[in-house]
C-alpha cells in the first residue's frame, strides 16, 4: 500500500511538473528574451517599402514592420557612421562618448557599454560585420568584424584572435553566414544578444551579382527639389555632396573602370569580374552614345545612383530574410526580439544630394522597425521623437537589466507597449542634434539644432555663422528658411530657449559657449 501511494504521489508530481514546467520556462525566457539588432549603413528610410517607397524591394524589412512596430520619427544625434555606432553602444551624445567624427580616433571602450551590462545579466553577446570604430569590440563574447569600411566582394574579417582573414563571396551573405553559425554554436541555456552590422548600402554601392540591373526597367522620378538653388541657406549652398559635382563617374557609377588596376574591383575573382564587367561596360557606353551633357547627364547620374543603391539594398533585405527564416526554423521567433535600423538617414537626390550629415529630415531621420512577439502589437506605429541615444536603454529594458546612470537616453519600451494610448506615457517634446565633421569630406559646416513635432531651428557655425528655421508642417522639404521673419520672432525666441535648455540637459558645454556668441 505504501508502494502504491508512493507511485501515485510520483505520478501526480510528474503530471504537475508537466503542466507547470513549460509555464516556468516561458516565464524565465520571456523575462529575458533573445535580441537581434540588425544595423545597416546609410540606408535611407525613404528607400524602404514600409516607409512608402513603391519601387524598393524590401519585403523582409517590411515584414518586421508589419509584425511589429515602425518608428516614423526615429532621429539621430549626429548623422554620420562611426559616431552613430558609438552612440548605439553608449546611449550617449558624441560629446560625452568621445567619438564626434569619422577619423583616426580610437573609440574609447573604457566607458559603460550596454552589451557589458547584458553580459552581467546572463546574456551571451556577439557583434558580427561592420563596426567601424577604430577599436576592437568590447562587451562581446564573440565577434568577427570588417576592418574599417570593409568591401563588398571577397571581404576581409578580423576575428577574436585579432587575425585578419579573407572570405570569398558577397559581404552581406558572409555576414549572415557568420551570424547563423554563431547562433548554432551558442549556449542554448542562455539568452543571446547579437548585433549584425551590415556594410550595405554604403558608398560605392556595389550590388550582388544576382542583383545587377534589378531596377533597370524603372525610370525613377526626380525629387521635387532635385534642382534646389539653396536660396537663404548658406551651408546648403556650400556643401560638396551633390550628384552633379561630387558624385564620381568611375568610382561611384562604375564608368570606364579598369578591373585589373582600380582598387575597388581588382580583388574580384575571374567569374565575379566577368559578370560585373559585362554589366557595367554596357552602362559605361551610355553617356557617350547618348551624347549626354548638362541636365541630361546629371539626371543620368541620378538614375544610375538610385538603381545601384536600391540593387545593393536588395541583398541586405534578402539576408535579413535569411535570418528571419533561421529563427522560424529553429523555433526561436516567439522569444526573439528583432530590430532593424540604419546608422543614419541618407539623401536619395533630395536637394540634389547623396550622403547625410545635415540636420534636414532625410539625414536626421533613420529607419527603425522592431518585432517583439507578445509585447508589441503587429502593425503599430510610433510618431514620438525617439533618438538613437534611446536604443541602448530600450534594449536593456527589454532584457530586464538596470539602465546605467550615465546613459543619456531613455527606454521607449513603454511607448511600444502602449501604442494605442501613448499620450499617457511621458515623453520628450524636443530633440537635440549636434554635427561636427568639417571641412572634409563633404564640406558640411558644423551645426547644432532642435527638432520639435513641427519646427526645426539650427545654427551653422565654423564659418557659415547662420541660423535656419523651418515649419515642417507647411514646408516638409525644408526649402523656405523662415529665420529673421517678423512673424516668427516669438517662435524663434522660444525655440532658442528650448535649445539652450537641451544643451544644458545633455551637458554640451562646447555648444553652450558657441550659442552665447552666435550671430543673432
Amino acid at each position: 500500500m505504501k508502494f502504491m501511494n508512493s507511485v501515485f504521489s510520483k505520478s501526480r508530481l510528474l503530471v504537475w511538473l508537466a503542466l507547470i514546467l513549460p509555464t516556468m520556462t516561458w516565464a524565465q525566457t520571456d523575462s529575458k528574451p533573445n535580441i537581434i539588432f540588425i544595423f545597416s549603413d546609410d540606408h535611407a528610410y525613404q528607400a524602404i517599402g514600409a516607409y512608402g517607397n513603391k519601387f524598393a524591394k524590401t519585403p523582409n524589412i517590411d515584414r518586421i514592420a508589419r509584425e511589429g512596430a515602425l518608428l516614423s520619427n526615429n532621429l539621430v544625434t549626429n548623422s554620420i557612421c562611426g559616431p552613430s555606432r558609438a552612440t548605439l553602444l553608449t546611449g550617449k551624445y558624441s560629446h560625452k562618448n568621445g567619438y564626434p567624427r569619422n577619423d583616426d580616433t580610437r573609440f574609447n571602450t573604457n566607458q559603460t557599454l550596454f552589451p557589458e551590462v547584458l553580459q552581467q545579466n546572463g546574456y551571451q553577446t556577439a557583434w558580427i560585420g561592420k563596426m567601424h570604430l577604430n577599436s576592437l569590440p568590447k562587451g562581446f563574447d564573440y565577434w568577427n568584424i570588417l576592418p574599417g569600411q570593409g568591401r563588398y566582394y571577397n571581404p576581409h574579417f578580423i576575428s577574436q584572435p585579432n587575425d585578419t582573414t579573407l572570405y570569398k563571396g558577397y559581404v552581406s551573405d558572409v555576414i549572415t553566414q557568420f551570424s547563423t553559425d554563431w547562433l548554432d554554436k551558442r549556449d542554448p541555456s542562455k539568452p543571446f544578444f547579437m548585433i549584425v552590422g551590415h556594410k550595405a548600402v554604403h558608398r560605392e554601392w556595389s550590388p550582388a551579382l544576382e542583383d545587377l540591373g534589378a531596377y533597370d526597367d524603372v525610370n525613377f522620378p526626380l525629387p521635387a527639389n532635385f534642382y534646389d538653388t539653396y536660396e537663404g541657406r548658406k551651408a546648403a549652398r556650400d556643401q560638396d555632396m551633390s550628384i552633379d559635382k561630387t558624385m564620381r563617374m568611375k568610382e561611384d557609377l562604375k564608368v570606364n573602370v579598369n578591373y585589373d588596376k582600380d582598387y575597388l574591383y581588382k580583388h574580384l575573382d575571374p567569374e565575379q569580374k566577368k559578370i560585373f564587367k559585362a554589366y557595367y561596360e554596357k552602362i559605361s557606353k551610355e553617356p557617350t552614345e547618348k551624347n549626354l551633357t548638362g541636365k541630361a547627364l546629371i539626371e543620368w547620374k541620378y538614375q544610375r545612383y538610385i538603381k545601384d543603391y536600391l540593387a545593393t539594398a536588395n541583398s541586405l533585405d534578402r539576408n535579413i530574410g535569411r535570418l528571419l527564416d533561421y529563427l522560424d526554423q529553429k523555433g526561436l521567433s516567439k522569444n526573439t526580439v528583432v530590430i532593424y535600423a540604419s546608422d543614419q538617414g541618407f539623401y536619395m537626390g533630395e536637394h540634389g544630394w547623396f550622403d547625410k550629415r545635415f540636420i534636414y529630415e532625410e539625414s536626421l531621420k533613420t529607419p527603425f522597425v522592431i518585432r517583439y512577439p507578445g509585447v508589441v502589437k503587429p502593425g503599430s506605429k510610433l510618431d514620438q521623437l525617439v533618438m538613437n541615444i534611446d536604443w541602448a536603454p530600450t534594449v536593456l529594458n527589454i532584457a530586464n537589466a538596470k539602465i546605467p546612470a550615465d546613459i543619456q537616453g531613455k527606454s521607449f519600451l513603454p511607448l511600444l507597449k502602449s501604442t494605442t494610448h501613448t499620450a499617457k506615457v511621458p515623453w520628450r517634446k524636443d530633440a537635440y542634434y549636434h554635427y561636427y565633421e568639417f571641412p572634409e569630406p563633404h564640406h558640411v559646416f558644423p551645426h547644432f539644432g532642435i527638432r520639435t513635432d513641427r519646427y526645426k531651428l539650427a545654427y551653422f557655425y565654423g564659418g557659415a555663422d547662420s541660423w535656419e528655421l523651418y515649419d515642417l508642417k507647411t514646408d516638409p522639404s525644408e526649402m523656405n528658411n523662415l529665420y529673421g521673419n517678423k512673424q516668427t520672432e516669438k517662435l524663434t525666441a522660444d525655440l532658442k530657449t528650448r535649445l539652450k535648455a537641451l544643451m544644458a540637459e545633455y551637458q554640451d558645454d562646447e555648444a553652450l559657449k558657441i550659442l552665447q556668441t552666435a550671430k543673432k
